[in-house]
């Protein structure tokens, strides 16, 4: 079987067993997997025929594939903002829907460093990333703001942390980003300019249909905000007054149809904020943002 062959089998097959609404790109990122190739080098071998071990290999993938196990987690990689990622169960995986919530910090916190405003300058600045995961925001941010800026990201889990320091250290970020253990904003010393999260804003009702690629392999801990989605979201606001100095920002996902309930929530907890839901491409709620 050539490589091409392979990509048209495993398309099928995917989307024949129901596992991937996109099977062409999985098959092309299950392949290049097995073969140890990105999408553009494995488009220069479709008329080289695979190997018994490399069909193997490929078969076994398709088959975890099949049994809904995320294509993600099966290759342990995944892109977001630009960066390329390891993923592991310990964290989510990141979605594109996401990079809102960075394109808009990084144009709040880009003004502020560079003295718009309140001259605030870098050294001063810092920005923390509430439920870090894998990295991806705060790695997002790093990557794209001053040197000087410093970076926090906190999570619960220690494992979702190891795996952010190894994704900061293959990235050459380590010494940008501050890992640090604990709820919340509990381990903040002192305010910061900028609070941002993509903390479990599912309903509960919702996580337990969801499909098994999410339901069975990504921590429910990471999804699952309770009855009304907005318990963890809630409670950040609450902290949030403490944390954030003046004229800072606080920048939420929420989910689609949150951003009525989540703007209440944020009135009650900054009453003289200038308090928005902003939407994605597709006219969802997808973010809470939160002026001081």
């Amino acid at each position: 079987m050539t490589v091409q062959e392979a990509l048209r089998q495993g398309a099928r097959l995917l989307s024949a067993e129901g596992g991937s609404d996109e099977a062409n790109l999985e098959a092309e990122l299950l392949l290049g997997h097995a073969l140890g190739l990105d999408r553009a080098h494995l488009y220069q071998h479709l008329r080289e025929p695979l190997t018994p071990e490399q069909q193997s290999a490929y078969d076994g993938l398709l088959e975890r594939r099949r049994r809904h196990e995320p294509a993600a987690y099966i290759t342990g990689r995944r892109e977001f903002y630009g960066l390329d990622l390891e993923v592991t169960p310990a964290a989510m995986i990141p979605r594109p829907e996401t990079e809102l919530l960075v394109e808009l910090a990084l144009d709040f916190a880009g003004s502020r460093v560079r003295g718009q405003g309140s001259g605030v300058s870098g050294s001063e600045f810092r920005v923390v990333d509430v439920g870090v995961g894998c990295g991806a925001i705060a790695l997002a941010l790093a990557a794209n703001l001053p040197p000087e800026v410093r970076v926090v990201g906190i999570d619960v889990s220690a494992e979702a942390l190891a795996l952010a320091r190894r994704n900061a250290e293959r990235l050459g970020l380590g010494g940008r980003l501050l890992l640090v253990e604990g709820d919340l904003l509990g381990p903040l010393a002192s305010p910061v300019a900028v609070i941002v999260g993509n903390l479990p804003y599912v309903r509960t009702a919702d996580w337990e249909a969801a499909p098994p690629e999410i339901r069975c392999f990504e921590p429910r801990r990471a999804l699952d905000g309770g009855p009304d989605g907005l318990r963890l979201i809630e409670r950040l606001l609450r902290q949030a007054p403490a944390y954030l100095k003046p004229a800072g920002a606080l920048v939420l996902e929420i989910g689609d149809k949150q951003g009525t309930a989540a703007s209440a929530l944020a009135g009650q907890a900054f009453p003289r904020a200038q308090v928005r839901a902003e939407r994605d491409l597709s006219g969802l709620d997808r973010v809470l943002v939160v002026g001081t």
